[in-house]
């Protein structure tokens, strides 16, 4: 089967979690990605849990759909096979610093007198324009620096935390894919390619100021930064006699409703905190904290019930082993077990978006071995049994 993006080759230079999370989203929709690693391989592979090395739960979580080859673009042998695979491909990415891809010898400018049609894709920590260029960067370095553990610690009350996700790598990831898509677009409609920036900095500023701008985006201000519906402490799964629930109240309907349910109808037209959303969300903590008081009366079970019946928005609270058994995601296909070639029985991540014009894939390609598909993704660009046995013999590619 062909997904959307069937036809589109990308020479996948990235490792760890940022770049391989945007082009895995690209290879599930049919994109041909071809993951290009050191012979050392993509350090995640090392992170286990795993039943065989370099075969690590989460890069197999990011990696599916995709073909490995082994390459030491450090060496000049290493580096002319870059050059002839460049030469089929639309699209190279990559998310070291540009510095280190310069001193490889693998610039927009020697990739584009190559193939002029190439998207040359960069994934790093900071715009090459501004003053924190070439420094390096992960995720927690960049959720800090977007002020996302300050915004933790002002709606918990406690010590500045870096949220339990890579938030910004698997942000910043979205980001590039359809960033990449686009300049892929821009092309059809040029003819030639372009080099991409995709800074998870300025990215993740976007994300957190778009929220927390506030009265700061007037000049001048009209009030403080921080949305405050987002930052009060009473903002939290509630606790039930035997659970949690998740539970979030919001319309004038969802209001008068939900008063109605607690036996407490007449404060919607009578107390001026409810007036409007406006005033809600001005005194949204004392609000909430009354939402908790009347959760805190009943079981989970009832409150989903009554909550449900009356169109409520709310949701049981999962941890991530009852996430795995929640029965949406089993009936829509999102977890299911798949027979890994060289891993056996694994539990596969499905594809959460589909198109009524072009089949959602299943998976096709579970997560390569390291340099699984060398020999043919040579073969492919033109080189010779011959040319690609000197390759294994001088250590550039694997066997």
């Amino acid at each position: 089967m062909a997904g959307a993006l069937n036809g589109l080759r990308i020479l996948d230079l990235t490792s760890v979690l940022m770049g391989p999370f945007a082009t895995q989203l690209m290879a599930d929709m049919g994109a041909d990605v071809i993951k290009i690693e050191s012979p050392a391989g993509d350090t995640v592979r090392g992170i286990g849990p795993m039943r065989h090395a370099g075969m690590g739960a989460i890069f197999l979580h990011v990696n599916r759909n995709k073909r490995s080859l082994v390459l030491d673009l450090k060496k000049p042998e290493g580096l002319n096979a870059f050059f002839e695979l460049v030469k089929t491909a639309d699209v190279v990415v990559y998310n070291i610093r540009p510095q280190a891809m310069q001193r490889l010898g693998i610039d927009y400018e020697r990739l584009q007198a190559i193939n002029p049609r190439i998207i040359y894709a960069g994934l790093y920590g900071y715009s090459e324009k501004g003053p924190y260029a070439g420094k390096p960067a992960y995720d927690d370095l960049i959720q800090g620096a977007a002020a996302v553990p300050s915004l933790v610690s002002l709606a918990s009350g406690g010590e500045p935390r870096y949220v339990p996700l890579t938030l910004a790598d698997r942000t910043v990831g979205l980001m590039a894919s359809n960033t990449i898509l686009a300049a892929v677009i821009a092309r059809y409609q040029t003819g030639v390619g372009q080099a991409v920036e995709v800074p998870m900095f300025e990215t993740m500023a976007q994300y957190v100021l778009g929220e927390h701008m506030a009265g700061a985006t007037f000049e001048p201000a009209l009030g403080p930064t921080g949305y405050p519906r987002l930052l009060v402490q009473e903002r939290r799964p509630y606790p039930t006699l035997d659970g949690h629930v998740c539970v979030l109240i919001y319309t004038d309907r969802q209001w008068e409703t939900f008063l109605g349910l607690i036996g407490r109808a007449e404060l919607f037209r009578q107390d001026p905190r409810l007036a409007s959303i406006g005033a809600r969300t001005l005194h949204i903590n004392d609000l909430y904290r009354m939402v908790a008081e009347a959760m805190a009366t009943q079981t989970t079970e009832v409150w989903m019930a009554r909550l449900n019946d009356a169109d409520i928005p709310c949701m049981p609270m999962h941890d991530v082993d009852s996430l795995l058994q929640d029965p949406h995601l089993l009936a829509v296909g999102m977890l299911q077990q798949v027979e890994h070639p060289t891993e056996g029985r694994v539990s596969e991540i499905g594809v959460p978006v589909s198109f009524s014009g072009t089949p959602t894939l299943p998976v096709q390609k579970p997560a390569p071995q390291l340099g699984q598909h060398s020999v043919q993704i040579l073969r492919e660009a033109g080189l010779s049994d011959a040319a690609i046995e000197e390759l294994q013999r001088l250590g550039v590619t694997s066997r």
